[in-house]
């Protein structure tokens, strides 16, 4: 007999923990993870900062909303998810103009020098700040949506990849790992895999893809002073952050990839050592450990958060590209009034910014 719940939710990371926290007050939850453990994929191998100057409008937007709710949460608790950490981005005057926005304010060479003096002179000819930008602890996040959920009375489940799912009368029948699951929706959360999820629901793919993204742990010669921003390059050649004594690198490639377990290839880490110790003066002198992770976007490059087209309770959340940190709360909290709305056979008028992630939306698809 299959268990019976309004809402399964499938996949484990930030954006189905943050949803499952959202609902399981509201109604009956299940959340299912194909992996062994929670947040095995891309939200572990976040960069751990949250930008509001980082993205398209609608997701500035959302990351602005996400950082009210977490700030939120955060009142009153010993240790907070957020901690302040500027964000500097320096290249040509061009490029750096490209990649500002509202919430980032231009600054002299001079000035970058100073607030992050590992910086070569000469090496960039502009640079912009982001001072609403923030660290992220993000264990602790996803933590806090895993005990908010089943406090609530969500059902999670590890180690159960779905084998099957079909639409049947008013709902859904689902097989996941040795279980089987009755839902009203099922919201498609699986990240790297959301269009395999869709394949295996007789349900019209979005065209997602996967980006690799490559990060490690430096020890340096010159530790990075307290309070010192996140620094990227405009050109999308390289970021860099304060690791505690080490420090955070990246060389920020987005090369295509199927959805797998991604690990670092040959040169990826070399290479970006051997830039950052010609640009800063960090002065590398090993990796401690390296790791990949798979950022997954649409076509538009604006994440998924809506109801399918075609496949009714069929609910994506999905495409959040490298953003999923940053507009995990936001996102939840409309999917989940979306969601419950359905549940409730009372939708109402879309917003502004519903319509822009929908899954319905001319843009989405490849």
């Amino acid at each position: 007999m299959a268990a019976h719940y309004d809402v399964l939710i499938v996949g484990g990371g930030i954006a189905g923990l943050s949803l499952a926290a959202a609902l399981a007050d509201h109604c009956t939850v299940a959340l299912v993870e194909a992996e062994q453990e929670l947040a095995y994929h891309t939200s572990s191998r976040s960069a751990r900062q949250l930008i509001p100057s980082y993205g398209p409008p609608v997701v500035q937007e959302l990351t602005m909303r996400t950082l009210e709710l977490i700030a939120a949460r955060d009142d009153g608790q010993p240790v907070p998810v957020l901690t302040p950490r500027s964000f500097l981005l320096v290249g040509t005057e061009a490029l750096v103009a490209a990649g500002a926005s509202g919430h980032m304010v231009p600054v002299t060479p001079d000035q970058a020098l100073e607030l992050c003096p590992a910086l070569v002179p000469g090496s960039f000819e502009a640079a912009g700040l982001d001072t609403g930008s923030y660290g992220c602890d993000a264990p602790l996040l996803l933590a806090g949506h895993r005990q908010a959920a089943l406090a609530a009375g969500a059902e999670i489940i590890t180690g159960a990849r779905v084998h099957s799912a079909q639409r049947l009368g008013t709902g859904w029948q689902v097989g996941a790992g040795t279980e089987a699951f009755a839902a009203t929706v099922v919201v498609n959360a699986a990240g790297a895999w959301a269009d395999e999820l869709a394949v295996i629901s007789g349900v019209e793919k979005l065209g997602l893809q996967p980006y690799r993204r490559t990060a490690a742990i430096a020890a340096v010669g010159r530790s990075l002073p307290a309070g010192s921003p996140m620094v990227a390059a405009a050109d999308d050649s390289y970021y860099f952050r304060p690791d505690g004594g080490d420090v955070l690198i990246s060389p920020s490639e987005t090369v295509p990839s199927g959805p797998e377990d991604a690990q670092p290839r040959p040169g990826d880490v070399e290479n970006l050592v051997a830039l950052l110790n010609r640009v800063t003066s960090l002065g590398i002198t090993g990796v401690r450990r390296a790791w990949t992770g798979l950022r997954t976007e649409a076509a538009d490059g604006i994440p998924v958060a809506g109801f399918d087209a075609e496949a009714a309770g069929f609910y994506w959340l999905a495409g959040q590209g490298g953003y999923g940190f940053q507009t995990s709360a936001a996102m939840a909290e409309l999917a989940a009034g979306q969601i419950l709305a359905h549940l409730g056979g009372r939708p109402g008028p879309e917003s502004r910014t519903a319509r822009a992630l929908a899954a319905t939306r001319w843009s989405v698809r490849r």
